[in-house]
């Protein structure tokens, strides 16, 4: 097997500005997808019957498809139904928006509903309004119940920023696909690639460890 570290090492500056919009892109669109995402929870658990319909359909349909389909919609049909043209770029944030925000409205959901119902109930012997219970009461305790699968999610995005390649977005996939048809070495590209999300997917999961222990329920 020949593989030659000097490939490795030159790659990688072309790499980092790959793993660069990767991070943009994960970030951007996780953020979106949490505002998306609480938004859509809350109407589940606390909506009426139309608005619980309509976040219920939209979850159904984002958790139903595969995000390549939902963004090559976004990117290639969407232009044609509306005439206007998205950026690669933005194309992804905004799958990655509505892909994350679907799964993070099912994370809400649960939390929200494991929380004690007689806390509830005691902040509204005490004259606390409902929104004062989801802010002050629910919220706080869900949202530590949260941190595990919202995580999970978190690294779940980053990964799936690679199917990206198949808009042309320059992330880190599609940098690692631009080097090899440069060079033609796939051996010492891929590994590379790989090893670099391998060390994000890490680092990542690390931290949120530490975010957990410090807000475990006992």
């Amino acid at each position: 097997m020949d593989f030659q570290f000097d490939v490795v090492v030159d790659s990688i500056p072309v790499l980092m500005e790959g793993l660069a919009l990767t991070l943009q892109i994960t970030f951007l669109g996780v953020v979106g997808g949490i505002a998306l995402g609480v938004l859509a929870g809350l109407a589940r658990v606390y909506g009426n019957v139309l608005i619980n319909g309509i976040a219920m359909i939209y979850i159904e349909v984002i958790r139903g498809t595969p995000l390549v389909v939902q963004v090559m919609f976004i990117y290639f049909a969407l232009p044609l139904a509306t005439g206007l043209r998205v950026a690669a770029l933005y194309a992804a944030i905004f799958a990655i928006v509505l892909n994350s925000g679907a799964y993070i409205a099912e994370i809400v959901r649960g939390a929200v509903l494991s929380i004690n119902k007689g806390l509830i109930e005691a902040g509204k012997a005490l004259g606390v309004s409902s929104w004062q219970n989801i802010v002050y009461i629910v919220g706080p305790l869900a949202f530590r119940r949260m941190v595990p699968p919202l995580g999970n999610q978190v690294i779940i995005s980053l990964k799936d920023t690679s199917l990206f390649i198949v808009i042309g977005v320059g992330e880190l996939t599609r940098q690692g696909q631009e080097i090899i048809a440069t060079n033609f070495r796939a051996l010492e590209v891929w590994t590379s690639v790989a090893l670099i999300y391998l060390a994000v997917t890490t680092i990542l999961a690390y931290l949120l460890r530490l975010l957990e222990r410090r807000i475990r329920i006992l």
